[in-house]
Order: structure tokens, then C-alpha cells, then sequence
């Protein structure tokens, strides 16, 4: 079975016109472009997600900025890549940024994707204007346990469980940890097929890699401001949470008053009025 500490893990996580670029050089990535502003925003959905996530978030915004809207190879449908790696995600975002000379572009993203737009801030902190992180940690594993370490052995044990469930077996999974990761009920659907139209392999990976990806010292190497916006559920754990950006400098933490992982269907004005703020300062 797998590790109830990963179960829990995985609970947390899921996880102008537009057109469509297609998949993106050699990358696999899928990118919409919206809006036509000097500015530029790259949005990342998390563990299996569709960039359809963003929908009502880009509506918002593509009036005053360019919007990049990125689904992974892999996930929701999208053609896999072989050797599909968390690094390899951070290395395709990045390369594309650079490939489409976009000029310090703001990045967003959720859960898995908040994580990548850490790595890429950590790795790349000359790419990037500032960076969203909806709902996710540096180390989540870490969160109740400081101490913690990654387990490669523990993660091949996922990788094997999740690749080998049945459809059935997998949905029943998803259905038994929706309801902690969306509380608005119209789109708990989406959420689970979008997990379901995902390649498995690709799926199980990265939630292996994401459970061993330790980003909290790498935030020292991020040169600009970031905003954290988190689920009432780390209220509860702030002094932890605090602990785990310390190593970021230029940040500004906020936690929500309700709903759950997906803040930006649950609690969607809060965040969008922290999300504008913080763009416009």
C-alpha cells in the first residue's frame, strides 16, 4: 500500500483572443496565448492539471497583460514525453521563456506548479519579475517534521502502486481525495478527469519527484518578490511554514479564510484581490 505520510501528500496536492501555440518546440509543453500587454504572466497548473484551471483567472487579466497559459506534457490529455522528471518540467518552462524572449515574465502557478515556479526563481533569478505560489511548500514532507529526508526508495514504491492501479482502482483514489483538495462541487469533476486523461506514468513521476524535491535552501538564489498564497488548513502550522521560506527574502505570506487546495475556485476573490495587488505594486 502506499506510505499514509504520501497518501496524505497526495491528498494536499492533487495536487484579445486567444490561440493556441501547440506543443512548444521539443518540449511538449502546451501554451495558450491571451491578451496583448507589455507585461508578461507564464501560469503552471499542478499534478495532472489542465492550464484550463487558470480559465477565470486569465479572463481577468489578459486585458492588461500577455498570458501564457502552460498544460505539461503528460498531464490532462497532452501527449507524455519518455523520462518525464520534475527537473525536466523546470528545464522546459524555463527553456521556453528564453526560446519566446519574454521579458521577465511574472510566474503563477498552483500545487506542483507553484513548486516549479520556486525551482525556476531559485535556478533562473535573472528570468524572472516575480512569482505566485498558490498552495504549495518548499518541502511539504517537512511540514510536521523538520528533520525529514527524502525517501527514493519510499518514492519507487509510488511510482510502482500508481502505475500498476487499474482506471477503477485510480478513480477511486481520486474520488475518495477530492473533496480535500476542491470544495466548490461544479468542479470537482473537472479535477478528477483531468487526473484520468493524464498518462500515468508521467502522473505517478512527478508526485514521486515532488514528494524528493527539497527547495528550501535553493530559495536564497531568488531575486524577486514573491507572494504565497495558502489554504486556511497552514494556519494552523505557520510557524512551520514560516520556517520553510526563510531563506526567501522578498516574500509576503497570506493565508485564505476558507475553502481548500484549489484556492483559485474555492476562495477565488480573496485571491484574486491579492493577486492584482500584488502585480500592480
Amino acid at each position: 500500500m502506499l506510505n499514509k505520510r504520501r497518501i496524505c501528500f497526495l491528498i494536499s496536492l492533487v495536487f484579445v483572443g486567444s490561440f493556441l501555440y501547440g506543443q512548444s518546440g521539443n518540449s511538449g509543453l502546451q501554451v495558450k496565448k491571451s491578451g496583448s500587454g507589455e507585461r508578461s504572466i507564464v501560469f503552471i497548473p499542478g499534478l495532472g492539471c489542465s492550464g484550463n484551471v487558470w480559465d477565470r483567472t486569465k479572463q481577468k487579466l489578459k486585458k492588461g497583460y500577455t498570458c501564457y497559459v502552460l498544460t505539461m506534457p503528460g498531464f490532462a490529455g497532452i501527449p507524455a514525453r519518455e523520462n518525464p522528471s520534475f527537473r525536466g518540467f523546470e528545464k522546459a518552462i524555463a527553456g521556453f521563456i528564453l526560446q519566446n524572449q519574454l521579458n521577465k515574465p511574472v510566474l503563477v502557478g498552483h500545487s506542483l506548479g507553484g513548486s516549479l515556479a520556486m525551482a525556476i526563481a531559485s535556478d533562473h533569478p535573472d528570468l524572472i519579475s516575480k512569482i505566485v505560489v498558490v498552495d504549495a511548500l518548499p518541502f511539504l514532507l517537512a511540514l510536521h517534521d523538520t528533520l525529514t529526508q527524502p525517501d527514493e526508495a519510499a518514492c519507487e514504491q509510488d511510482i510502482a502502486e500508481l502505475t500498476t492501479m487499474t482506471d477503477e482502482q485510480f478513480y477511486k483514489l481520486q474520488k475518495r481525495s477530492i473533496w480535500r483538495l476542491v470544495s466548490d462541487t461544479s468542479k470537482q469533476k473537472d479535477v478528477i478527469n483531468w487526473a484520468m486523461q493524464s498518462d500515468r506514468r508521467t502522473f505517478a513521476k512527478l508526485y514521486c519527484d515532488l514528494t524528493n524535491t527539497d527547495l528550501r535552501k535553493g530559495l536564497s538564489s531568488v531575486a524577486c518578490p514573491s507572494l504565497i498564497l495558502l489554504e486556511p488548513y497552514f494556519m494552523d502550522f505557520q510557524p512551520a511554514v514560516e520556517d520553510q521560506f526563510k531563506n526567501l527574502h522578498q516574500k509576503k505570506i497570506e493565508y485564505g479564510s476558507t475553502g481548500v487546495h484549489f484556492i483559485m475556485y474555492d476562495n477565488y476573490d480573496w485571491y484574486m484581490e491579492k493577486l492584482l495587488d500584488f502585480l500592480k505594486n
